[in-house]
């Protein structure tokens, strides 16, 4: 019997490893890259006979440079903003300068769900105070009877979450603060009217 030549028990160092598994994984991302748009041709929207199709930029030709994400149109409009690759006007005259708010709101009543914090730089790098206040949302705590089927029926969050925004499948974007690495509310004392 012929020995094998084959090094059964060859150890890879962790250099090595992490090598082999950037390489592998920068190969892979390329290829799905390019996955992750349709041509316009193919994507059931655009009538490939159209000649005007031909004057149109492919969608991974525009997209695939910017921070990609895993749903919706794949690209992450957040991070792709905050690293700078797109500047987006105030408004289609271009004179209007955002108000960037650095608040957050917690929002607790979301069991059994984990709560929601929510950023309003994120949002209000990308609109007006006056988009949401007060005709989405009322400006004042508590004052908005928010729940998901009123969400997944379009209102609130849902105007544009599913539409123009992530979708709504994405869980853990919205309801991504553990409870227990909060403070607790503090507790209302008699006779201050709370209920």
């Amino acid at each position: 019997m012929r020995a094998s030549t084959f090094p059964v028990n060859r150890v890879v160092s962790r250099s090595q490893f992490i090598f082999v598994f950037l390489f592998l994984l920068a190969i892979t991302s390329v290829g799905l890259a390019a996955d992750k748009w349709k041509p316009l041709k193919k994507d059931g929207i655009h009538d490939p006979s159209n000649p005007a199709i031909k004057v149109l930029q492919e969608p991974a030709d525009a997209l695939s440079v910017l921070q990609t994400d895993t749903v919706g149109n794949n690209v992450d409009w957040a991070r792709t903003l905050d690293y700078g690759f797109i500047e987006p006007l105030g408004s289609l005259e271009n004179d209007y300068e955002p108000e960037i708010l650095e608040t957050t709101v917690l929002m607790r009543n979301t069991m059994p769900m984990r709560y929601v914090r929510f950023p309003h730089k994120t949002h209000t790098q990308w609109m007006s105070c006056e988009t949401c206040h007060d005709s989405i949302f009322i400006a004042k705590e508590h004052a908005n009877p928010i729940n998901m089927g009123e969400i997944l029926n379009g209102e609130y969050c849902g105007i544009c979450h599913g539409a123009v925004s992530f979708p709504l499948t994405e869980c853990d974007r919205c309801h991504n603060t553990d409870s227990s690495t909060v403070p607790k509310e503090p507790t209302a004392s008699a006779g201050d009217g709370s209920q």
